[in-house]
Formats: C-alpha cells, sequence, structure tokens
C-alpha cells in the first residue's frame, strides 16, 4: 500500500513533531511525487489544544512556514495512518506497546531515515535549541521523503504488473 498519511509523534505535539510535520509536507511537497501525502502531528503526553511553542514558530517562520494555528493533540487512535514516525526510540516503543497491531508502522524518525538518531527536545530551552533540532529535522527528512517516494513506487509498480 502507498504511504498517503503519515503521523509524526513527540511528547507534547508543541515543538518536535509539529516542525516535523511541517517541513516533511514542504518536503514531500518540493519532490512533488505524483501523490498526495496528508502529514499530521499529536503527543505521547500532549494536554489538548496548546499552541506550538513560540520558538518553534519562529524557527519555522524563517522557513517560510506557518505553525501559528497549530494546536496539541494527543495520540488516540493510530488507525488510518500508513506510517508512524516518532522524534525518539523510546516514543516508537511505547506506541508500539500501546498498539500492537500497527508496530510494523511505526518507526522512529532516525530508524526510518536510516541514521537511527533521536531528535533532540528543544522543549523549554533557546532559540538555538530549536534551530538545532530543526537542523536535525532537515537532515533527516529528505531521506524520509525518498524512501516514502521509493516503497510506494515499488508497491505501484508490483500492484500494477510491471
Amino acid at each position: 500500500m502507498r504511504v498517503q498519511r503519515v503521523l509524526l509523534v513527540c511528547s507534547g505535539n508543541t515543538c518536535r513533531s509539529p516542525m516535523a510535520a511541517a517541513l516533511l509536507a514542504e518536503f514531500w511537497r518540493k519532490a512533488d511525487p505524483g501523490w498526495a501525502l496528508t502529514v499530521e502531528s499529536a503527543g505521547t503526553g500532549a494536554f489538548p489544544g496548546l499552541p506550538a511553542s513560540p520558538h518553534a514558530v519562529t524557527v519555522m517562520q524563517e522557513r517560510g512556514i506557518d505553525l501559528s494555528g497549530h494546536r496539541s493533540r494527543p495520540v488516540q487512535s493510530l488507525d488510518g495512518y500508513d506510517l508512524v514516525l516518532t522524534m525518539t526510540r523510546g516514543h516508537r516503543d511505547a506506541l508500539r506497546n500501546r498498539f500492537p497491531d500497527a508496530a510494523g508502522r511505526i518507526f522512529s524518525l532516525g530508524e526510518y531515515a536510516g541514521t537511527g538518531e533521536d531528535v533532540p527536545d528543544p522543549f523549554g530551552g533557546s532559540l538555538e535549541a530549536y534551530q538545532k533540532t530543526a537542523a536535525a529535522l532537515e537532515r533527516l527528512l529528505p531521506a524520509v521523503v525518498d524512501r516514502i517516494r521509493a516503497e510506494g513506487s515499488t508497491q505501484h509498480e508490483s500492484s500494477s504488473g510491471i
């Protein structure tokens, strides 16, 4: 099945996962892969309705992306998501334990990108900490886009008999 819905997950859904979701959507749009990808975010321990942190908004504004309308939400279900990417291996393991039927669709972002690294949490940190997190995401997400595209193309070719 071609990936069409992706959920990015961190802890509180005010820093890493909203930034990652916005950047993935932007990288996907620029890659023009030939099919739509819906990208959303949530948190393993998110309190519903909180805005993105001010530094996250600033860091994304510098990249031409508006996070001002973001509101946090907890992970309640993984139904309908083709791929779930977490910011750490700890988030991945927690979700695999909580949603064992979806375990095969849950990966850490670094694992899916081929590096295995966790994305650092800038929560409560300086603007520079958020810049470093954004840079880590920008380093990992092109590989994620490439993998989704490659797996989608392979699945499309095998299902069409090519």
